[in-house]
């Protein structure tokens, strides 16, 4: 892990990064701003979870240590907002479904003009 920033972002504050808004149920990556002071312990670098709610100017991050649901409470300066990654079984049931689904349409369209 790198503990400096490069030498153009030093002393940079990112205001849109400080205060983005996240929505109940994003995943986030928590990653820690360097340019402000914070008691922030290195372990928490990197984790991933979901925003569970908001308390006042920071978010509940709902996060699983080992086989422990764990809840943080964050400065949004020190997230980031991430993809949900999906399995590769749900993508092949939304195309069977999206299929199925285009085939049953084109069907009534048929018996319509019958």
């Amino acid at each position: 892990m790198v503990d400096r920033k490069p030498v153009r972002e030093r002393g940079k504050l990112q205001l849109s990064r400080y205060f983005q808004e996240l929505k109940e149920g994003d995943f986030v990556a928590i990653s820690r701003e360097k340019t402000v002071a914070v008691n922030f312990k290195k372990r928490l670098q990197g984790i991933t979870g979901v925003v569970e709610g908001r308390r006042g100017k920071a978010y509940i991050i709902k996060f699983k240590d080992g086989n422990k649901e764990k809840r943080l409470l964050i400065e949004p300066i020190h997230l980031k907002k991430i993809k949900q990654v999906t399995s590769k079984a749900e993508n092949k049931i939304k195309q069977v479904t999206s299929k199925a689904e285009n085939k049953i349409s084109a069907q009534i369209q048929i018996r319509r003009f019958a």
